[in-house]
């Protein structure tokens, strides 16, 4: 007999580490031509860092992101960073990277208030022209303004930027204190089916709600929850590193399981953009949050289907079949105990 369930399981999570420095640092140079090379030492690995911080940096400067190239993680040119981890890279990364790009801005911006005869502070940048606020008609390319900044005024538009939250370490009495700097939420539910007679879970649907900030670029942030659930389901469901007398009795993938394609469900994702005053254009991030939820709403669902908990993960079909059992067991011994 095959059962269905509903989960549900709600996660907050810090962006960074705690209570001590973890700052991020970004260097940028904008061309002659308009374009600009940021520098950055985190490294993307695959989430698409390097795609956000172009975003960022682009839409400081007021122009495309084609015209940004990115140097990431070399050491001999980039600024040191912690790397990318503890979904830190938006927020910390991302802010320095919007400071770097602020700062060669204004230097656009002063030499561009010579030619608009307004002040810098009345200006403002956009689609690859700086121009009059209020006044979008009364523009000037930045392309022409960095070629005068360069060949006429003798002030290359180049910036630097560096970001730590403000954190406080936690008192060791006490434990108050403020040892992240801003934190993301989310809700996720899983639907499955179970089959009574194997213990065997098909997942059938995973909903994810996840407050990231605002989201520097939907498509990325939908792939990282996609991803996350994708690995929330090997770990509640599959990975298990078996360990005996020291020894990792389990190491290949014949007898490690891991998700395929075929393994993940149906998914759905909401993005719920609540603005992070402190973020970069009010980011946050989204990277390890989204596997949080998933194993708990998998185990909730289980427990709606067949009334059991499983309290040891991953779920395997032999650990809910047993649970299945044991309960059966128990309510036979209740009833002879009754009659």
């Amino acid at each position: 007999m095959k059962k269905r369930g509903k989960g549900i399981a709600a996660m907050f999570y810090p962006i960074g580490f705690t209570s001590y420095p973890n700052p991020g640092a970004a260097f940028i140079k904008v061309n002659q031509d308009g374009t600009a090379v940021l520098y950055v030492g985190a490294p993307d690995i695959g989430q698409g860092s390097d795609t956000i911080m172009a975003q960022i940096a682009a839409e400081e400067l007021g122009i495309g992101l084609d015209n940004v190239t990115v140097v990431a993680a070399d050491t001999k040119l980039t600024p040191f960073d912690f790397g990318s981890v503890a979904s830190r890279v938006t927020y910390i990364v991302g802010n320095a990277v919007q400071k770097a790009a602020a700062q060669a801005k204004q230097i656009l911006l002063e030499v561009a208030a010579e030619d608009l005869k307004v002040s810098a502070t009345g200006l403002a940048a956009g689609q690859g022209y700086i121009y009059v606020q209020g006044f979008p008609e009364q523009r000037i390319e930045i392309s022409a303004v960095a070629q005068k900044s360069y060949m006429v005024k003798g002030r290359p538009p180049i910036g630097a930027g560096s970001f730590q939250p403000v954190t406080t370490m936690l008192d060791k009495e006490t434990g108050h204190g403020k040892p992240y700097g801003t934190y993301v939420f989310a809700a996720q539910m899983a639907e499955v089916e179970v089959d009574t007679e194997t213990g065997e879970v098909a997942i059938l649907k995973i909903t994810a709600v996840h407050d990231c900030g605002k989201a520097i670029n939907p498509l990325l942030t939908e792939g990282q929850i996609e991803g996350g659930v994708a690995m929330g389901v090997g770990y509640g469901t599959m990975e298990e590193m078996v360990v005996n007398q020291g020894r990792v009795r389990n190491p290949q993938f014949t007898d490690y399981v891991i998700p395929t394609a075929l393994d993940v469900p149906e998914i759905v994702t909401e993005i719920v953009e609540r603005p992070e005053p402190t973020g970069p254009f009010g980011a946050k991030g989204i990277g390890e949050p989204s596997l949080l939820p998933t194993a708990p709403a998998i185990v909730n669902a289980i427990q709606d289907a067949v009334g059991v908990r499983i309290r040891e993960l991953p779920a395997t079909p032999e650990k809910v079949l047993k649970a299945i059992q044991e309960r059966e067991q128990h309510r036979a011994s209740g009833d002879r105990a009754i009659r």
